[in-house]
């Protein structure tokens, strides 16, 4: 009988445990197992209650309070052929009254935000469908606000065609490709201040307000392309990296019955920005920002359409940096403006007069503004969203136009966010924790909850039934006196008697947080897998993180890495003091800004990290462009030893642990020109690492399997280096 039971016993043991799913990177990145159900975006309708949807190549309406489909507002496929068009909608966009529809078709990307395509304009009522350009694929088409007049930007000019008599206007003509942008953005204002199209109508359709980009003496760059020809392709453009000549910017006003372009009077305009452009409710008041080269010098003018005039409305000044935001609201009644800053030490919102005298304050005390939703006139009221009791969590308040009688509208421990309405009738709460995926809630104005959009049950079921790790917060204190807030998971089955390597995540740049209390995605899943094999995951955000005022998040100004690494280590030491990891198996992983940062602490903390992974990283800040660096650094000439300090290009000498070093050859953004240069200063130093580099790739590296082949070779080499380390090496500095 004991016999027996002892082979019962091994039997049972033998058998997966019922929720032992194992993960698999081809379940995370080829066949997407787990991925949470979104819900895009609400294209609200001028009533508040319904949306739009694009699906299957038709524009469905919706009723936001039932969920219920109303109407197909438009099927692409019945315009298939007509005047051009393809019958496919990539894209589309209403008019003010919604009569009209803009619809774009064989979208093309350039950037991150940049595109062309071929647009068409339908009249709902005549369901006549007509090109804006025939043949020819341009960028950002645009439908005045009465519908009569669509404005667009081609070869680098401006245009608009006039629907009434099918007539176009060229706006500008001296637009030429690397040389004159009229009406779009250059690449560094698309990627930094993160708009592309530089053109708006006034309110009464009558003039258009536009910048123009002489990139004349800013220097090129050139990426190579291998895509199975003889030679290679090369794609140049103008990049302005650090300390070089930015292009020079103007913003002028075109008035359409007058068929010319006004100037618009911005003083010296010698290394200045014009970083964004908002008209009035005033259709003869345009806002113009103007910031200095240093960032840390804002003002917001109106400009007179008719005459180009400006008068100085407010201006911020900062010792350190100003950040640009979409922040800002005019109101209807002509007198007020809705605004954010930092200069209370976090970011809070204020009601100013249109002579620049600040009315009203929102006081938020320590708590910054971290989204503004929008302002409710109707109501007297704005909406927004504001860090909650740890900078780990967001809530959803709202507050008096006079900033008075401040509620929270949501405030459940974890992570908040919203949509309102076009009319605030309603709003779509986004909730998630980190142990639990998005759920999209609909709510009315006054609280009450009007229906469940999607509470991805599927996928909470699921993970009931797996042997998950739960992610767990923590905090310690540096020996500078910091407190820095970091999470951990650890395996399922994890035993306090073991000794786990670990695999730490960052990304750790100005005012980024990774260490929120919100849903991760698809890196969740690549975490649980690793913890399925042994791994611990821990994340900490070092300081230069946001969500904790000014002067944490701006205090490694003109100094980019130096902190953030002397936090990162002290976060390693911590997590090797406990008694559960084993100190000398602690590897790093970061992206961009985080691949930075992991190859620094590799350098910089070669007596504690083991191995690092770096993908797409900035080596030297040199190399980077003007805004984003000198945001942060000023210029290379202004700063030597701040830029020359923390580039991992001059510590190259000191590698000691395992290197991982991956970037995509077509990144615009970081340029491959890094990944080279690193590998440079490691052959020169005589040190061995590991580079995988992804052809034609950019920043994101992804595009049918790319990330499924990304994630299998960091994977293997953490189970190579980290996990099974102690088993081939004894001593952490002797090459296997």
């Amino acid at each position: 009988m004991k016999i027996l039971l002892n082979l019962l016993c091994a039997l049972i043991v033998s058998i997966p445990l019922i929720g032992q799913e194992k993960i698999s990177l081809e379940g995370i990145w080829k066949d997407y197992d787990y991925v949470s159900k979104s819900v895009p975006g609400f294209r609200f309708m001028n009533d508040g209650k319904h949306y739009t949807r694009l699906e299957d190549n038709v524009i469905k309406k919706y009723d936001l309070t039932t969920g219920d489909f109303v109407a197909d507002i438009l099927d692409g496929a019945t315009l298939k052929d007509m005047n051009g068009f393809d019958g496919k909608i990539n894209s589309y966009r209403f008019n003010g009254d919604e009569s009209q529809i803009i619809l774009a078709s064989e979208v093309e990307s350039i950037y991150r935000r940049s595109s062309k395509a071929f647009y068409f304009k339908y009249d709902r009522k005549t369901q006549d469908l007509k090109s804006i350009r025939d043949g020819d694929k341009i960028m950002y088409a645009t439908l005045s606000p009465d519908g009569n007049h669509v404005a667009y930007v081609f070869d680098n000019n401006l245009y608009y065609l006039n629907l009434v008599f099918g007539t176009t206007t060229a706006i500008t003509k001296d637009g030429q490709f690397n040389k004159i942008i009229n009406g779009a953005t250059d690449w560094v204002y698309e990627e930094e201040f993160a708009f592309a199209k530089a053109f708006y109508w006034s309110s009464d359709s009558k003039k258009l307000s536009y910048l123009r980009f002489d990139e004349t003496e800013v220097k090129e760059f050139t990426m190579t392309n291998y895509k199975n020809g003889v030679y290679p392709e090369y794609v140049t453009f103008k990049y302005p990296k650090v300390g070089e000549a930015n292009a020079k910017v103007s913003v002028h006003i075109y008035d359409l019955s007058k068929k010319r372009s006004q100037d618009v009077d911005m003083g010296n305009m010698d290394d200045m920005y014009i970083p964004r452009v908002k008209w009035t409710n005033d259709p003869n008041k345009l806002c113009v920002f103007k910031m200095n080269r240093h960032q840390n010098h804002l003002e917001l003018f109106l400009a007179d359409a008719n005459n180009g005039s400006t008068s100085l409305l407010i201006e911020e000044k900062n010792k350190y940096y100003i950040d640009i935001t979409d922040d800002l609201n005019f109101l209807d009644d002509g007198k007020h403006f809705v605004w954010t800053d930092e200069t209370s030490g976090y970011k809070q919102v204020y009601v100013y007069d249109m002579k620049g005298n600040k009315v009203a304050e929102i006081d938020t005390g320590d708590k910054e503004v971290t989204n503004l939703y929008g302002v409710d006139e109707e109501r007297k009221k704005v909406y927004y969203q504001i860090v909650g009791d740890t900078p780990m969590e967001r809530k959803i308040c709202s507050a008096n136009l006079d900033g008075k009688n401040i509620k929270i509208l949501q405030d459940k421990d974890g992570y908040n966010s919203a949509q309102f309405s076009s009319n605030y009738d309603y709003y779509v709460l986004n909730y998630s924790n980190i142990n639990e995926p998005p759920s999209y809630v609909v709510y009315s104005n006054s609280g009450k909850v009007v229906r469940q959009i999607e509470t991805n049950e599927k996928l909470k079921e699921k993970m009931t039934g797996m042997a998950l790790g739960e992610v767990e917060f923590f905090d310690f204190t540096t020996s500078e006196d910091v407190t820095l807030n970091g999470y951990m998971m650890k395996p399922n089955d994890f035993d306090p008697n073991k000794e786990y390597p670990v695999f730490m995540y960052l990304y750790g740049g100005p005012g980024s947080q990774q260490v929120t209390d919100s849903w991760k995605g698809q890196n969740y899943w690549w975490f649980q897998m690793l913890l399925q094999e042994g791994f611990i995951v821990a994340c900490v955000d070092n300081r230069g993180t946001g969500g904790r005022g000014e002067e944490f998040k701006k205090m490694t100004y003109q100094n980019l890495g130096h902190y953030e690494t002397i936090d990162q280590i002290e976060a390693a030491k911590y997590l090797g003091a406990q008694s559960y990891i084993d100190k000398d198996r602690i590897g790093i992983f970061g992206w961009s800004y985080g691949g930075y940062m992991s190859t620094l602490c590799l350098l910089k903390g070669n007596d504690v990290f083991d191995a690092a992974i770096a993908v797409a990283p900035v080596t030297s800040w040199k190399w980077y462009d003007t805004i984003y660096t000198e945001r942060y650094m000023r210029t290379h000439a202004e700063n030597e030893s701040g830029y020359e300090d923390n580039s991992p290009v001059n510590y190259a000498d000191q590698l000691e642990g395992d290197y991982l070093l991956v970037h995509g050859m077509g990144d615009d953004n970081v340029h491959f020109q890094n990944t080279a240069e690193m590998a440079n200063a490691l052959i020169s130093a005589n040190k061995q690492f590991d580079t995988y580099y992804y052809p034609n790739r950019n920043h994101g590296i992804y595009g049918g399997v790319t990330r499924l082949h990304l994630y299998q070779k960091m994977t293997n080499f953490l189970r190579e280096n980290l996990y099974k380390k102690d088993e081939v090496q004894k001593d952490k500095h002797i090459r296997p």
